[in-house]
């Protein structure tokens, strides 16, 4: 059953794009993740243009990370106030992203600047989660705990200046981190179509020390916003938000993410990060692949004799 896209400007198969998004939204719930960084790459192989699969995801998040901040909510497992500080970064970098992701789709160069992105992040961020996870299995095997990062604990983060109090994380830190992070998340939402949460989670672990049992929370908390601004900016700059492809890939998301949750929780979390993490630099390869492989459709532009 093919469905007109208004603004992909193409035909799809419905079942298709539901099955696409029942897929992402099953591997999220599996793997505790937020899927854009799987289903731009998929809408953009199945043929929709990247300018609209980026702005289109990041709408589709929105509503896929509301439900999952207010439960956060109010369980209480949420610092508002390093959401807040998170957003501020992040509502700049979506601006600056917008900005830049409208420049060069002007130019003809937006397709290009979304291919690289996704080599490199993706790439990067897959190798380093695949070789994590291999040390836990071998950790888990020979018996060894694995190490605890205690929050709160001193690293050079605490040496910079205009500290903030955050209570709910029990933290005394710089804000400047915090900000830089938001910004980076919010820069590649705009320009990746993705929430960022592959990013900033383990950054507030690692880098911020905040306690894991806050970090999802006030993840999605900056994502909801973030995400938000940037369908907002995407459909007021460049046009390229599909409201319709949107609301079929959240259909299938939200069967596809039940279904992903009772599976994930039979598997150990060490096996999860490394399929997620063959998953994630396969996605990488195949976008690499396509940049550089010879196009089916070969263009020659020539100067024509004059009469």
């Amino acid at each position: 059953m093919q469905i007109y896209l208004p603004i992909a400007e193409l035909s799809v198969n419905i079942f298709l794009i539901l099955s696409m998004g029942a897929m992402v939204g099953f591997l999220s719930g599996m793997f505790g993740v937020g899927g854009g960084f799987l289903m731009t790459p998929l809408l953009i192989f199945s043929g929709i243009p990247p300018a609209v699969a980026v702005a289109t995801e990041a709408n589709q998040i929105v509503a896929s990370s509301v439900s999952g901040a207010i439960a956060h909510w109010r369980r209480k497992s949420l610092d508002l106030k390093m959401g807040l500080v998170l957003l501020a970064g992040g509502s700049v970098g979506s601006v600056v992203g917008v900005a830049l992701f409208s420049r060069l789709r002007a130019s003809g160069q937006v397709d290009l600047l979304i291919s690289l992105s996704y080599v490199l992040f993706l790439g990067v961020i897959g190798t380093l989660m695949f070789f994590e996870s291999i040390r836990s299995i071998h950790r888990a095997q020979g018996g060894q705990a694995p190490k605890r990062r205690k929050p709160g604990q001193h690293n050079w983060i605490h040496g910079l200046p205009f500290k903030m109090r955050f209570r709910r994380s029990k933290l005394y830190i710089s804000a400047i981190p915090p900000i830089l992070i938001g910004f980076v998340v919010g820069l590649l939402a705009a320009i990746m179509g993705v929430g960022g949460g592959f990013i900033m989670v383990p950054a507030m672990i690692y880098l911020l020390r905040m306690p894991t049992s806050v970090v999802v929370g006030t993840s999605l908390f900056q994502i909801v916003f973030v995400t938000a601004l940037v369908t907002v900016l995407h459909a007021t700059n460049t046009q390229t938000v599909d409201a319709l492809l949107a609301l079929l890939l959240l259909l299938g998301g939200v069967v596809g993410a039940q279904i992903g949750v009772r599976v994930g929780v039979k598997m150990k979390g060490e096996q999860l990060r490394a399929l997620l993490a063959i998953m994630v630099m396969a996605v990488s390869a195949k976008i690499a692949f396509d940049l550089i492989v010879t196009p089916d459709d070969l263009f020659t532009i020539s100067t024509g004799s004059s009469h």
